[in-house]
């Protein structure tokens, strides 16, 4: 088989609702042949299944790169993965080229230290945004936990770190420095069982990072973790995580965020489309985590017990307006229209400037992002008793009744299989709004919307 040029136009395919092959080029069709597949029969290369189960299963674009075996060789690619109409899955593939097959180390330092020795007792993937892409197929049931669900979580959500003999988290560092790291301390969350982590940085073929591919040894006795802190138990990280996550991760954020923008703009001269979409996507990946930064930052800070917010006066009505201004860029992308109170419009209210933008800011951006497109976002300031409110209402799919104290907790979501944030902007929204004297609370039904309404004590002028 000949290397085949990365220059070469993307290959694309089509897999329907069955995960059966439909439509190839000649390059994905011949592959799929020499797998053993044919088109109407199921996708017989592993990995290309493997990544269209997940986009079907989160119903959002996926990039990533894959080796696939084509007879003794291997074959490097980079695949788009989108969602098709009727639950099919859309497939571009580019940077198809050959590439040494894999060979076990005979180094036995590294072998030792390696994820994938024979010590693990199953493996777990993410993407570059630490959200969980796959999970070993009977990890759950033999461990404990549902491990369907987790599927699109932060991983979080499936493991409590700690920190180890050092006082370190080994995987922020490997998390900065696109390293392996091993022997992590952690629990599963579900069963407070005691694990050892260990991953290795998966690279797109740019050499970008794009997830860790890591796995899980299951300690058959308690090991000595660090202690918890009692205000963050819940969340399983001690207070010095959040700071040192922030410390660790928001300057290389930055940077990947910032050349992957510059990249996607073709600021420094023309690029291959494809190449600028891929820029595009890590650019997003890096917001969201760069977002699930200050998401833990502020959880940290709002469950210390010292926690105060200050109490001086502002206008509810000039914080909406601001708000919704500052997220008026992203509701022109999605085509919704934001309602904002008029200029002339006042509603006196005693709280913190900051944390009161903090949680419009949150609020307006879930309706933003819920609403249909041509939607609309009304944001509505007005007294309430003792309260001065803004109402923020949009036109999305709406809040089951048994659903609306749930999206309330720490990490939760109606829907993890759909786009979003890290599950913790209204638990913190509601935490805020409560220390400055008021609440956050919803009214909603399946169909009509939602309805969010942010309160704090109405100051009489």
């Amino acid at each position: 088989m000949n290397v085949i040029d990365p220059g070469l136009p993307p290959v694309y395919g089509l897999v329907n609702a069955a995960g059966r092959l439909i439509e190839a080029d000649a390059r994905l069709n011949e592959l799929n042949a020499r797998a053993g597949g044919e088109i109407g029969a199921p996708l017989a290369v592993p990995q290309l299944a493997t990544l269209v189960r997940l986009v079907q299963r989160l119903r959002i674009l996926v990039s990533r790169g894959i080796v696939a075996a084509d007879g003794d060789d291997d074959v490097d690619m980079w695949v788009r993965a989108e969602p098709a109409g009727d639950d099919g899955v859309r497939l571009a593939i580019t940077g198809w080229k050959l590439r040494q097959p894999w060979q076990p180390t005979t180094e036995n330092g590294v072998r030792e230290r390696d994820f994938v020795r024979s010590a693990a007792n199953w493996l777990w993937e993410t993407d570059s945004a630490l959200r969980l892409t796959f999970l070993s197929a009977d990890a759950g049931v033999r461990h404990g936990f549902d491990a369907p669900p987790l599927l699109g979580q932060p991983l979080t959500r499936l493991f409590i770190l700690a920190e180890d003999s050092s006082g370190v988290f080994p995987i922020l560092g490997a998390l900065a420095m696109r390293q392996r790291f091993a022997e992590q301390p952690a629990k599963i969350r579900a069963t407070g069982r005691p694990v050892l982590l260990s991953a290795a940085p998966r690279l797109d073929i740019e050499g970008n990072f794009a997830g860790f591919a890591g796995a899980t040894q299951m300690m058959e006795t308690a090991q000595p973790l660090a202690p918890i802190v009692p205000q963050t138990a819940e969340l399983g990280l001690p207070a010095a995580f959040s700071t040192r996550l922030d410390k660790a991760l928001r300057a290389p954020l930055g940077r990947i965020i910032a050349n992957a923008d510059s990249i996607n703009a073709q600021s420094e001269g023309p690029l291959r489309q494809d190449y600028a979409d891929y820029a595009a996507d890590i650019a997003t990946a890096g917001r969201h985590l760069l977002g699930l930064v200050d998401d833990l930052v502020d959880l940290q800070a709002i469950e210390r017990p010292d926690f105060v917010v200050a109490a001086e006066p502002i206008d509810m009505a000039d914080v909406a307006r601001r708000a919704a201004g500052l997220l008026g860029v992203r509701a022109a992308a999605v085509k919704v229209r934001i309602d904002r109170p008029s200029v002339q419009e006042s509603l006196p209210a005693t709280g913190e400037f900051r944390r009161a933008l903090q949680v419009l800011v949150n609020l307006i951006g879930n309706a933003v992002r819920y609403s249909p497109d041509d939607g609309m976002v009304w944001i509505r300031a007005e007294r309430d008793g003792d309260f001065a409110a803004v109402v923020v209402a949009d036109q999305g799919k709406g809040i089951a009744i048994e659903d609306q104290a749930r999206i309330f907790d720490k990490f939760e979501r109606i829907d993890a299989t759909e786009p979003g944030g890290s599950g913790l902007g209204l638990y913190i929204a509601r935490r805020l709004a409560r220390a400055m004297g008021g609440d956050v609370t919803v009214d909603s039904a399946p169909g009509q919307g939602a309805r969010f309404v942010f309160t704090l004590p109405y100051r009489a002028l």
